[in-house]
């Protein structure tokens, strides 16, 4: 199974190919849509989708000039294919944190009224329309308070039921524990963690080194985080690897990828798939591979 992210970018819509092109390809089993960039304490929340919404970035979600009406048609397109939709809370840039379990209930409440729930009592500006999200996604990289993720983690999960389940993830870095998720991975509400192996040079493949550190730390994720499947998170292009991409910083060859990593890490149950970062790098800005990275490693995962 794939994951990949739709990143916050200054492409257009049409340059970067639609949620449905995505999903269309076969190659994705979870799509991330990214990121609600504000939230929390007090702060009026904003979706960034880049040009995804009527060609407007950096849009808020209450706006009620913004159209994500066609984001949220091809998430029930890819839905009707199998493909789970989360929404990414935080990433690199924006402005969030959970202060208080007030807070943390108040962030949940939002969540559940314009991206997860259904029906009556759901808010009447949600910005994807009618589309229902089968998750929320942790990509948290900035501090809160000690326990201000961990309470919004429980606050959301306390929604899900057998008959209407909602999922989390969460996407850490790979140095063990991660510094701002951490505690709230150790709860056990979250479902899957998909681990960012790159970009973080004490844990991702180096071509002058081994790859023990790699799987070493693929054996702390998968033995002392309570979460059901754990992904192994890749750029899926040089061009990906955002530190610094002229040094491969975390980009990892195809062939190493599915000769000697995937063998070793599959022997944990644990295993998810792979995540790549992200459809852009995937499909579009590739690097002049053959075909995409998905493509080549689609059988061996």
């Amino acid at each position: 199974m794939f994951t990949f992210h739709v990143p916050t970018s200054t492409l257009a819509y049409q340059t970067e190919g639609s949620l449905k092109t995505a999903c269309e390809t076969g190659n994705y089993g979870i799509v991330v849509l990214s990121f609600l960039s504000v939230f929390g304490d007090g702060r009026a929340p904003k979706l960034d989708l880049a040009d995804h919404c009527g060609g407007v970035s950096g849009s808020a979600i209450n706006g009620s000039a913004i159209n994500c009406g066609p984001v949220g048609q091809d998430v029930k397109f890819c839905q009707s294919k199998g493909v789970r939709a989360f929404l990414s809370l935080g990433g690199a840039e924006g402005n969030y944190s959970i202060v208080s379990d007030k807070d943390a209930i108040a962030v949940s409440d939002y969540l559940w009224n314009n991206f997860l729930g259904r029906g009556a009592g759901n808010s009447s500006s949600r910005p994807l329309g009618d589309a229902v999200l089968d998750g929320i996604d942790f990509d948290m990289e900035m501090t809160s308070t000690q326990t201000g993720y961990t309470q919004l983690a429980k606050q959301i999960k306390l929604r899900s039921t057998k008959d209407r389940p909602v999922l989390l993830s969460a996407a850490p870095q790979c140095p063990f524990p991660d510094e701002f998720l951490g505690p709230a991975l150790n709860t056990g509400v979250f479902d899957y963690a998909w681990v960012q192996f790159y970009n973080n040079h004490n844990c991702q493949d180096n071509p002058n080194k081994t790859l023990d550190n790699v799987f070493a730390a693929w054996h702390k994720w998968t033995t002392k985080v309570p979460v059901k499947k754990v992904f192994f998170g890749l750029p899926a292009s040089l061009s990906g690897a955002t530190d610094s991409p002229s040094t491969k910083d975390g980009y990892m060859p195809a062939k190493v990828l599915k000769q000697q990593v995937l063998p070793k890490i599959k022997e944990s149950s644990k295993y998810g798939g792979v995540m790549l970062w992200s459809y852009y790098y995937d499909f579009v800005k590739h690097d002049g591979r053959k075909e995409p990275y998905s493509t080549t490693i689609k059988n061996a995962v």
